[in-house]
């Protein structure tokens, strides 16, 4: 989490030079080509029912991605990744269906409203921003669904590899529209490439493993603390603080994921791409 939300923050520094498509393009790109050269999978071997599995999650990863980088031109970082947990925990809702955690996702529905100011003394939300952090979380659920037919099906690094080439594919368009030959420049590039190894390549390697020695709702329950880490982030590389009232709103959407971890069906068995 700390390298994820640390690259993310490194992330939004590149956006004036290559926008925020752009960086997702290279982040997405790099990282494929990384996880290729370290895995090594026999992709030649997928049948037609394997990329079947595949595609859906590869087409969620990368447009999560977008989602989510976009967002960030219109949020701070702990923000953002508060209203992306959105998907996850109502994901836990849909898959459990369980009394208490109705009470999670109320919890949950507490804070994103305390998110929003009150007074005329403090700037109004970014609507366009909320509604893109939003959509990065129902992507961010249907990532984790698409996911986990992947491992059920792929086991092993296989239908990650394959799952990040076809993201970068998504994303390859867009970047190329916003940031053109920039892309390619040395500077961008070797951002590009740190961004990669912070937010994917480090992160996914290390959660693999995790999940391997962890059961699924102690690990759903340590990602829970992840909008605080991109909150502090945020704070000591990007500068951007958060109201009072917004990290109270923050440590209830902690709380809800956290609970809903440990008394549902968790939503958080897959590794966390975002961010």
């Amino acid at each position: 989490m700390l390298s994820i939300q640390g690259g993310a923050a490194f992330a939004k520094t590149l956006f004036p030079q290559l926008g925020a498509m752009g960086t997702t393009t290279l982040r997405v790109s790099l990282a494929a080509l990384l996880l290729m050269l370290i895995f090594r999978p026999r992709l030649g071997a997928l049948t037609w029912k394997d990329w079947q599995a595949v595609i859906p999650y590869g087409l969620s990863l990368g447009l999560m991605n977008l989602a989510f980088y976009l967002s960030l031109t219109r949020l701070p970082l702990g923000l953002a990744v508060t209203f992306e947990f959105v998907g996850p925990l109502v994901l836990s809702l849909l898959l459990s269906r369980r009394p208490l955690d109705f009470a999670w996702v109320g919890l949950a529905a507490v804070g994103i409203v305390m998110i929003a100011p009150h007074g005329a003394s403090t700037a109004p939300l970014d609507l366009i921003g909320v509604g893109l952090a939003l959509l990065a979380g129902a992507f961010w659920a249907l990532y984790i669904l698409a996911g986990g037919a992947v491992g059920r099906r792929l086991p092993g690094a296989t239908g990650v590899v394959a799952g990040m080439g076809i993201a970068a594919l998504v994303s390859l368009p867009f970047g190329l529209v916003q940031a053109g030959a920039g892309l390619l420049h040395p500077a961008a590039l070797l951002s590009g490439l740190a961004v990669a190894i912070l937010s994917s390549a480090l992160p996914y390697t290390l959660e693999m493993y995790a999940l391997r020695a962890l059961p699924a709702r102690v690990f759903g329950v340590m990602m829970s603390v992840e909008p605080a880490i991109a909150a502090l982030s945020g704070l000591l590389f990007l500068h951007e603080y958060l109201t009072p009232v917004q990290w109270v709103a923050v440590a209830c959407v902690i709380a809800a994921s956290a609970g809903i971890s440990l008394t549902g069906v968790s939503a958080h068995s897959e590794p966390e791409p975002v961010g």
